[in-house]
């Protein structure tokens, strides 16, 4: 099978190899619903020390990364109340988290959650944070241009692998919000 975008020698479909993703991946895979069908999730096997975007990029193709995506979790608080939220926005951009998260989230201050908390509480491994399987109660904030690439490369929640995934998909993940300009350019 071939990849829709990029070179990779080991494509398969995800629902196929639930057993090289993490549990929470897997268990959203398999109870996968929404517009696009599960067999449309591309697994992709890639070198896990190359799992950060720039060094991913120059190892898989600079084209790779204006069709990738990378999720953020941040941790949004006002008051004594703490939000966790994933923020999708693609590889090319920043997130917007003084303006557009903080807004959203409704909170006074919006900080990269730290690593601990992101890898503890989503049961993913850092490097390859997906927003697919997150926490039911979390919002994930794709922005629109993630929702309008027709591909999109994502973590598979470790460090080895990624997903390939239908942009549209992520508007039908529990908790999505699309939202415009939450990544900008530079």
């Amino acid at each position: 099978m071939r990849a829709p975008i990029g070179d990779f020698d080991d494509v398969r479909p995800a629902p196929d190899c639930l057993d090289l993703l993490t549990a929470p991946v897997a268990a959203a895979v398999r109870t996968w619903s929404g517009a696009v069908p599960a067999d449309q999730l591309l697994y992709v096997d890639t070198d896990p020390d190359v799992a950060d975007t720039s060094v991913f990029v120059e190892h898989y193709g600079r084209r790779l990364l204006d069709e990738s995506a990378n999720c953020v979790i941040v941790a949004g608080k006002r008051g004594e109340t703490t939000t966790l939220a994933a923020c999708v926005v693609r590889s090319a951009t920043r997130i917007d988290v003084n303006g557009v998260v903080r807004k959203e989230l409704g909170s006074r201050k919006v900080r990269f959650a730290p690593m601990e908390t992101a890898t503890g509480d989503t049961g993913m491994e850092y490097g390859g944070i997906t927003p697919i399987g997150l926490p039911a109660e979390w919002p994930v904030l794709v922005d629109a241009g993630v929702v309008d690439t027709p591909w999109v490369l994502i973590g598979s929640g470790r460090r080895r692998g990624k997903l390939i995934v239908p942009g549209k998909a992520f508007a039908d993940l529990p908790g999505a919000v699309v939202l415009e300009g939450l990544g900008t350019e530079g």
